[in-house]
């Protein structure tokens, strides 16, 4: 499923050949590397120089004027309208030559720093005094930064503020009635639908992103902080509490009587050195003892950009959003997503979710796999001797060379510089704390689900060593060799970590994470990846500690999601992976030969089918059902004996689909309710954000699928089939296949507080490229039992 057909299959092909064209010589050497992001080299945002830098290009246009109408409601008596909002720029001619500068400032860095990436949040947990753990992590480049003293990160917030009435009012009234009203959820429309009268969608400024704007006239400003409606109290400190603040536009402010503000300096986590020079990750430790309500946290770093997140109220479960396949697979033309007033064909589904965090702001954004796509490594110069070996068993021998390791490191670097500082995913990840789990494109495609020769090939593992070390810098914040491999109390700088056996190709341990989503509701962050092999997903070893810190929970928790990036309970395709498999395949013949234009259809890594390693990726597959059927086994009977309902999210297929295991119904017997029903659980497939979809004849072939009798689980009294909540297209009208979605799509997730319910909305995009979704909702229960 993870493949977008056969036309985008050759047209890869195409642009492979064009690239070897343009970038060989005629010696077989390729002259610059795919992957090479400079630092940026900014005078306003999130910086200051101290030298003249060169003449500036000419700043873009603004963006068309977006009209605003500060509401009425919404502002306590006495406080003053938000520091930053959206203005027109036929309101900044009207204002004086002080208002526009302070309405367009961007607060400078001092001590200044050169940013890379970042900042980056993630959320670890809240630990059993109420306190909120997470890190922010920033890149920074050390030619142009300066360290004496070390970076700073300041964050406040006010534990006395009260949450704003439009957000009491949407805690209230909005999930039971808009969730119960319809399958297709056309009463909330995304926030991005008011302004598609539009030219443009303007990025507002970002420490790290080179498309940043300097005016703040976009749908969503800088902080994403929902500041059109709310007011957050005092700014936070970037100097002495007495002297008063500056905040994210350079005005004065001053501080609140309550609020609590804390500095944190930065550790130095890892340092990467290549030809472009040396560049510090900086980790820095948060901690928020959390309040009766909700609050907004801001932060910045050595007194620069100020940014917003929000945590929950002490006894308040979260609100979280999930997303899987932030990418785009090889042949598939981002332009083609990319509707109008867009600048990439990454942004659209993205800017719907911040849309819906601008009016709900969430407190977790959970990463399903594949937040960037590492595929195009195979493109840099120094592995093309490496991949144009046609025999297996010469990629299989060939020595891995110092060029190819420093090759590989600076890909993974650049790559994740370029994809996690830019554009709208640039805005939620550091402004909505990150729990994120990696999956096979986040090192390489269908890494581990190879045959063991060449996983332990010197290049090819290699290549997953290195992939899986800058998941965990990058999208974990975690340095192994800074912070070690006890999970023991105490012994780690993240609580929610459960690291597991050494992996067999990555030469690191498993690393899965279990982190408090409220009183009610946990997740369990499955690593399944580190420790795959063929016939294997997670070792004994890995099962067994997750088990026993499910058995630890505390008393009172209702919920536990177990995310595991491929879908757990799904349409299989036994048949064609034993198509696939078959020595007699003509095709496979002909892709290896490289004849009738069909070397697409087949892998660069060992000349096997090229949908083979998806097939063997999922949990369906022969070498992994029993592991499966163990794992479900073992799953229900927890439930069952801590009173636990037990749900999956997964990604991966580039689809939207529920599946569902429930308790076999006896002859002659009622079937089970749902709420009774220990063994009952959903998988909420949410699959892609921004990669396209399959071809109508996949998502044709496995919805009928999705309706055969599967009694793999009967011997353990478990029927599994699929929740046909797809009843009507994103237009409203009726539709055949009920059972899977083939459009971009993301998951907003919230508990129902007056049935104890997990409500996952699937927030589908209604038409390609332009970003705007309608909701497909699916209610699980509490257990009842």
């Amino acid at each position: 499923m993870d493949n977008p057909g056969w036309h985008a299959q050759r047209r890869a092909q195409k642009e492979q050949d064009a690239y070897n064209r343009e970038y060989r010589g005629s010696t077989g050497h390729h002259f610059a590397p795919v992957e090479d992001v400079g630092p940026m080299d900014e005078s306003f945002i999130g910086g200051f120089r101290h030298h003249n830098p060169p003449s500036p290009r000419p700043p873009a246009l603004p963006p068309k004027d977006y009209p605003y109408n500060p509401p009425a409601y919404g502002r306590a008596p006495g406080h003053p309208p938000p520091s930053q909002s959206i203005v027109s720029t036929s309101q900044l001619t009207h204002m004086s030559a002080v208002e526009r500068s302070q309405t367009l400032r961007v607060a400078r860095m001092d001590p200044h720093l050169q940013f890379m990436c970042g900042p980056l949040l993630r959320y670890d947990t809240v630990d059993e005094h109420g306190i909120w753990h997470g890190a922010a992590l920033v890149v920074t480049a050390d030619s142009g930064s300066i360290y004496d003293p070390h970076p700073v990160l300041t964050y406040a917030w006010d534990p006395e503020q009260p949450v704003p009435i439009p957000q009491q009012r949407r805690n209230k009234s909005s999930t039971p009635t808009d969730y119960r009203a319809a399958s297709v959820d056309s009463g909330r429309p995304s926030g991005l639908s008011q302004l598609h009268s539009a030219t443009s969608y303007e990025l507002g400024p970002h420490p790290a992103d080179p498309h940043s704007t300097i005016l703040p006239a976009s749908p969503t400003v800088s902080s994403f902080s929902v500041s059109n409606d709310f007011q957050f109290g005092p700014s936070i400190s970037n100097g002495s509490e007495k002297n008063g603040t500056i905040n994210g536009n350079g005005s004065e402010s001053k501080f609140g009587p309550q609020t609590c503000s804390e500095k944190v300096a930065g550790q130095e986590l890892w340092v990467y050195g290549g030809y472009g020079g040396t560049f510090t990750f900086w980790r820095f430790l948060i901690k928020v003892p959390l309040a009766q309500h909700e609050m907004v946290v801001k932060y910045s770093v050595n007194n620069g950009q100020q940014i917003d997140f929000w945590v929950p109220g002490r006894m308040q479960n979260m609100r979280w959003a999930a997303h899987s396949c932030n990418g785009f697979s090889s042949g598939v033309n981002p332009d083609d997503f990319r509707g109008p007033g867009f600048k990439s064909g990454y942004d659209p589904v993205w800017m719907d979710l911040l849309s819906k965090h601008s009016e709900t702001p969430f407190h977790a954004l959970i990463g399903g796999g594949d937040q960037l796509y590492c595929d195009s490594l195979m493109r840099e110069p120094e592995m093309q001797d490496w991949v144009s070996k046609m025999k297996p068993d010469e990629k299989k021998a060939y020595a891995l060379s110092q060029e190819m390791e420093l090759a590989i490191d600076r890909f993974f670097f650049n790559h994740y510089c370029q994809q996690f500082r830019s554009g709208a995913f640039a805005r939620a990840n550091c402004s909505i704390p990150m729990i994120n789990m990696c999956d096979d494109h986040d090192l390489i495609d269908g890494f581990g689900s190879y045959p063991d020769d060449l996983q332990r090939a010197p290049v090819f593992r290699q290549i997953g060593a290195r992939g899986y070390f800058f998941f965990l810098l990058f999208q974990c914040f975690i340095n192994v060799e800074l912070d070690g491999v006890s999970d023991q109390p105490g012994k780690h700088v993240f609580q929610s970590l459960i690291i597991g056996e050494p992996g067999p190709y990555v030469r690191y341990p498993s690393h899965s994470f279990l982190p408090r989503l409220g009183p009610q509701v946990y997740m369990l962050l499955l690593d399944c990846r580190a420790e795959r092999k063929k016939d294997q997903v997670c070792s004994p070893g890995q099962y067994r500690k997750v088990f026993d810190r499910l058995n630890s929970l505390p008393v009172g928790v209702e919920h536990v999601i177990v995310q595991i990036g491929i879908p757990i309970a799904y349409p299989r395709m036994v048949f064609l992976e034993t198509a696939l498999e078959s020595k007699f395949n003509p095709l496979v013949a002909l892709g290896r030969n490289g004849t009738m234009g069909l070397s697409g259809f087949v892998n660069k890594f060992n000349a096997e089918a090229e949908l083979l390693d998806d097939l063997n990726d999922h949990w369906t597959a022969r070498s992994h059902k029993k592991e499966r059927n163990w794992l479900i086994e073992q799953l229900q009977n927890f439930a069952g004996v801590k009173h636990i309902r037990v749900s999956f999210l997964s990604g991966d297929v580039h689809c939207a689909a529920v599946g569902v295991l429930k308790t076999l119904r006896g002859k002659g017997k009622p079937e089970v309710a749902p709420f009774n029903d220990y063994r009952y659980m959903i998988n909420v497939v949410t699959s892609a954000i921004v990669n396209t979809p399959p071809p109508n004849g996949v998502i044709t072939m496995v919805s009928s699928l999705a309706t055969k009798v599967h009694k793999t689980l009967h011997a353990i009294d478990t029927d599994e089939t699929m929740a046909p909540i797809f009843t009507k297209e994103t237009n409203g009208q009726s539709r055949k296949q009920k059972y899977i979605m083939g459009r971009r799509n993301w998951c907003s997730v919230v508990w129902e507080p007056t049935t104890g319910e997990l409500i996952f909305d699937i927030r589908v995009e209604i038409e390609k490229g332009h970003g705007v979704t309608v909701g497909y909702p699916m209610r699980t229960p509490r257990p009842g039992w």
